[in-house]
């Protein structure tokens, strides 16, 4: 069972988007609204800030501004999803090798695992600097899958995001989408996911074999 981190296990929303608006201020551009960044959620850094960046080297100070100001704010700012933490261990418990695909660097990946005290519990982790094509490519899937030994049609991939979906569509695993996050069913439904989740108990639920 593979997982999305930001806005699946751990509520970093409000986080993200203040590191976002901080760094368009620190660089003197102006603000964009909210939606537009959370169009990209999901995925990495540096597709959402590339519209700003003047050349490589210009993304690369945009990119470590909005890391400074994630780091400095981290640790007040984010918590699990209540229930996400057990849920995790309930479905290791049950034998299943679980692993972490994400968009954000394995730095900030372990932080937010650390946090919430779920580091050093996921099988494998794949994180933005590991992949070349990341979500919604199906590279991250695949990889992830490949590093368990896995078989892709009993692999769920659980994410909140349109990117979690379509990356896993593609990578021919089955997808879920949780509803706990910041998206809604009508923004998720295109991706056609093959399991809903309201709630981590309807989750669980699954996992027991009661559904």
């Amino acid at each position: 069972m593979l997982f999305d981190l930001d806005g699946t296990i751990i509520d970093s929303i409000a986080l993200i988007l203040s590191s976002y608006r901080h760094t368009l201020t620190a660089h003197g551009f102006a603000q964009v609204a909210d939606a537009d960044w959370m169009r990209g959620v999901g995925t990495p850094l540096r597709v959402q800030l590339k519209p700003w960046a003047r050349s490589p080297e210009h993304l690369a100070e945009l990119a470590l501004t909005y890391r400074e100001h994630n780091l400095a704010h981290h640790d007040q700012m984010i918590t699990a999803y209540p229930g996400v933490v057990e849920l995790v261990r309930q479905i290791q418990g049950r034998g299943l090798a679980t692993g972490v695909v994400t968009s954000k660097n394995r730095e900030g990946t372990r932080r937010g695992l650390a946090l919430v005290g779920l580091d050093e519990t996921f099988d494998v982790l794949v994180c933005a600097d590991d992949v070349v094509q990341p979500k919604p490519h199906p590279e991250p899937v695949l990889k992830a899958v490949a590093q368990l030994g896995a078989d892709p049609a009993t692999t769920l991939f659980v994410g909140d995001s349109i990117h979690d979906l379509h990356s896993g569509r593609a990578a021919g695993v089955l997808t879920g989408a949780v509803l706990w996050g910041p998206f809604t069913r009508a923004e998720l439904e295109s991706a056609e996911p093959d399991y809903w989740f309201s709630d981590v108990a309807e989750m669980g639920r699954l996992v027991a074999g009661g559904e």
